[in-house]
């Protein structure tokens, strides 16, 4: 693989990660059968996309380049990114843009809010970029979009999917406010990998970020996912799922982690299915309300019907 990076023209074009274009290749081994997926080629497909183009939207299906994009934007679902589709961290398994992000869109949150309407979403995630050079880190634009989307659309439910606002003091404050009626922020992985894989962020803050919105709100849904297949132990996996559960966290995510691009950490191994269905077991033996585990799974994948099962399961253990 090479990277061309243009230094002559007026406008030079920029790599897309800049802090990895002197790295060596990293090879991964061939995909299994089990992972691979068709490319998107419906109707339906065409027409979500058609949808967030109009609206100026960014989506972290085509930003994180998402294995399921054709089946979620067939049936209308979309994942959108806020606050631009630059991120200040470069953490080595993401394929969103690194760099210096540009001023906040004012208009954005309406935009999204819109954007649910004509999409006739039941169910929104909203996700961003990290946001580091701001002072809240992002919190009030998380806060406005979903006001903005609440307004459009009362009967809608809205799952967040959040950076850790590290040390950004009374950031986390201000989304739960705002009422979201998930909060999603992922570990993405075991604390032994973190200097590799997410060397910008504090595994224990993370846990601590997760625990304080049950806190603050004990109403609001708390979701985490990791990835495997990035060089982790199986009782590094069960450690995470203790300390979720300490975190009084309700949805677990487990899926396969595959690399955008050879410079991006490798792939160290696949797990297959009848490991993820291991941990799903496992997973709900420690208490989680809701688990998803399969090589494909994402943080957002069949949100709005999870989100329905959560309910249920919460509705039954107080019932």
């Amino acid at each position: 693989m090479v990277v061309v990076v243009d230094t002559i023209s007026a406008n030079p074009v920029r790599p897309r990660h800049p802090e990895k274009v002197n790295r060596p290749d990293s090879f991964s081994p061939p995909k299994p059968d089990w992972i691979r997926v068709r490319a998107p080629t419906t109707r339906g497909y065409a027409d979500t996309r058609n949808i967030v183009k109009e609206n100026g939207l960014v989506t972290v299906c085509e930003e994180a380049g998402c294995p399921n994009v054709g089946e979620c934007w067939d049936k209308k679902h979309a994942t959108f990114m806020i606050m631009g589709d630059t991120c200040t961290r470069a953490c080595a398994f993401c394929n969103v843009k690194t760099g210096m992000p540009g001023a906040l869109d004012a208009s954005e949150p309406g935009h999204v809010a819109e954007a649910t309407f004509k999409l006739g979403l039941n169910h929104l995630v909203v996700t961003s970029v990290d946001r580091d050079d701001l002072a809240d880190g992002g919190a009030e634009h998380f806060a406005k979009t979903i006001r903005a989307i609440r307004a459009r659309c009362p009967a809608t439910t809205i799952e967040i999917l959040t950076p850790d606002f590290l040390r950004k003091q009374g950031a986390l404050e201000i989304v739960v406010a705002a009422k979201p009626d998930v909060f999603n922020h992922n570990l993405e992985t075991v604390p032994s990998r973190y200097l590799s894989v997410r060397p910008g962020a504090r595994y224990f803050h993370s846990i601590r970020l997760l625990q304080r919105v049950k806190e603050i709100d004990p109403a609001i849904f708390t979701k985490s996912g990791i990835m495997v297949g990035l060089g982790e132990e199986r009782h590094e996996v069960l450690q995470v799922m203790d300390d979720l559960r300490s975190a009084d966290v309700d949805f677990l995510t487990i899926g396969q982690y595959l690399q955008p691009t050879r410079k991006h950490h490798a792939v160290m191994g696949y797990v297959t299915p009848e490991e993820f269905a291991g941990y799903e077991k496992i997973a709900y033996a420690k208490g989680f309300l809701m688990v998803s585990a399969s090589p494909l799974t994402r943080s957002s994948h069949h949100a709005g019907d999870d989100f329905a099962r959560l309910k249920a399961a919460r509705a039954a253990k107080s019932g």
